[in-house]
């Protein structure tokens, strides 16, 4: 028996690569981001630390007394300290605000300076003591913005960059005269590090995300190939059970038992597979041993029947071909042997009807309560002709105090009628059927119900059919006691009720089947 399995459940290399470039490329993704964030903490970084190198810069500028003069500043003073202090240190760039950020001195080469303004701000920011690092407008950074004071606002919107910065007030004669503002990282520090520095970083991070991915992508891909080697597993097993059937659960359950060890989501899948194998192949095992019993139910209801039918056509046959010859005596007992042969023909197919009704669910109990000991007496009175012409004696034993059972009373006379009649046909003359009542074992729910005993003082079962007493018909190789549809109808009636029939082995007596009922 084969079984048809997803298709998907062959593709665990896929899943594998699909997992791997899903890795790689937030592997990629990460490593730009944290590049991008250290970047920036770095420059931040940098930015403080200079900022804190140079925070007295512009004051110690503008504690120089040549710059200024009663009238103003002194231009020619103010041209030599600029260019003295950027011929020392080009990285700054120094300006003179007025008290409105307008700036009144520079020392920009011509066409380098974009704006005119500077936000002052950050500047009293700076002065009060804000945490650094403190950006400022960088007047030689970003496009051109519109000139002069009143293009203010537009101006610091214009503005692109800015900067760390240094800055201090002007004082003249105790009066605020401006500010001294020094940006820190002038245009000739940044083209120098852009320079410098720009091949060297690109050619430094693109080496660094090559080797940072491949190691990332060499354990991803292990870590992958560990963590779906129980789905490949897994898979394998599926396959195998998948090509060759049920004869594969063997070799498959090893499989299945590996991958099912751990509590994440393959082992629970793992061990899902394995109940549904095991309960196909249970099925599977039920399917082919009901295909079994239904053949021998045939060949058995086949042998059972010929023998009656066979007989039955003889002595009608004998009838018709010797109906002028025959004496009314033989015609009548020919009669008698034909019509006794068709009533068992008709039992048997009564019961073949009755079984199949009850094993396809048609027949449902019908429950109620009743007494047990009563419905005992009624079915003896139905047998007393029949034991008082085989000179046998039916004893009922009824323990007293018995509870009422709840069960389909007609169901019920049909397990005891079928039990006493095989009793009754299987004892020899001047035998003993006994009918025992007594308290049951108590149940799951706590009910004791009531214990029914039956048995004979006949041959017995023999050994060769026991095992399959209830299950089919048999009959016995020495030509014994056999079991027939009867049995088969009174196990299925007490499984409807929660029951089991069984046969106790009791050494001195025939057969004793024994039931209980709640």
């Amino acid at each position: 028996m084969k079984f048809t399995m997803p298709s998907g459940l062959s593709m665990p290399s896929s899943l594998s690569r699909r997992l791997s470039i899903f890795f790689a490329v937030l592997l990629l993704a990460c490593y730009g981001a944290s590049a991008w964030l250290q970047m920036k903490g770095s420059e931040r970084h940098e930015q403080e630390v200079t900022q804190r190198l140079s925070i007295g810069l512009a004051a110690h500028i503008a504690g120089n007394a040549e710059l200024m003069k009663q009238d103003g500043l002194s231009q020619p003073a103010v041209h030599a300290l600029f260019d003295q202090l950027m011929a020392v240190n080009p990285s700054v760039e120094v300006y003179v605000l007025d008290p409105e950020g307008r700036i009144v001195a520079q020392a920009a080469p011509p066409g380098h300076l974009k704006h005119d303004h500077v936000d002052l701000g950050p500047v009293r920011r700076l002065l009060a003591g804000d945490a650094l690092p403190i950006l400022g407008d960088d007047p030689r950074g970003g496009e051109g913005g519109p000139q002069g004071a009143q293009g203010a606002l537009a101006s610091q919107a214009a503005q692109g960059s800015r900067k760390v910065f240094s800055a201090a007030p002007l004082k003249v004669d105790g009066r605020d005269a401006g500010y001294v503002y020094v940006v820190l990282s002038g245009e000739d520090r940044e083209a120098l590090v852009a320079n410098l520095g720009a091949d060297n970083v690109l050619r430094t991070t693109l080496w660094s995300m090559a080797l940072v991915t491949l190691l990332g992508l060499v354990a991803g891909l292990v870590a992958f190939r560990l963590i779906t080697r129980p789905l490949r597993q897994l898979t394998g097993a599926v396959q195998r059970f998948e090509r060759d059937g049920v004869a594969a659960i063997d070799s498959a359950t090893p499989a299945f038992e590996q991958v099912a060890r751990g509590d994440d989501e393959i082992a629970t899948l793992g061990k899902a597979f394995q109940k549904m194998t095991l309960r196909i192949a249970e099925q599977w095992r039920e399917l082919t041993a009901q295909d079994q019993q239904r053949r021998e139910l045939f060949a058995n209801i086949s042998h059972d029947l010929r023998t009656p039918l066979t007989s039955l056509h003889g002595y009608l046959e004998t009838l018709l071909m010797k109906a002028d010859t025959l004496e009314p005596a033989d015609r009548r007992r020919y009669l008698e042997i034909a019509l006794g042969q068709s009533r068992k023909v008709g039992r048997l197919a009564q019961e073949l009807f009755e079984l199949a009704r009850l094993e396809y669910g048609v027949v449902k109990p019908d429950k109620e309560s009743f007494a047990l000991a009563d419905l005992v007496q009624d079915v003896f009175q139905k047998f007393e002709l029949a034991a008082e012409a085989r000179h046998q004696r039916l004893v009922p034993r009824i323990a007293p105090g018995l509870p009422v059972v709840n069960a389909d009373l007609g169901m019920i006379e049909r397990v005891l009628t079928n039990l006493l009649d095989n009793a009754i046909r299987h004892t020899p003359e001047g035998g003993e059927i006994v009918v025992q009542l007594r308290p049951g074992v108590a149940g799951k729910a706590g009910e004791n119900g009531v214990q029914v005993e039956i048995s004979d003082t006949g041959p017995g079962i023999p050994k060769e059919l026991q095992p399959v007493l209830f299950t089919r018909p048999a009959f016995s190789s020495s030509g014994g006691r056999s079991g027939g549809l009867g049995l088969m109808i009174v196990r299925r009636i007490l499984q409807l009720h929660g029951s089991e029939i069984r046969l106790l082995p009791q050494p001195g007596k025939g057969a004793v089947f024994a039931f209980q009922l709640s």
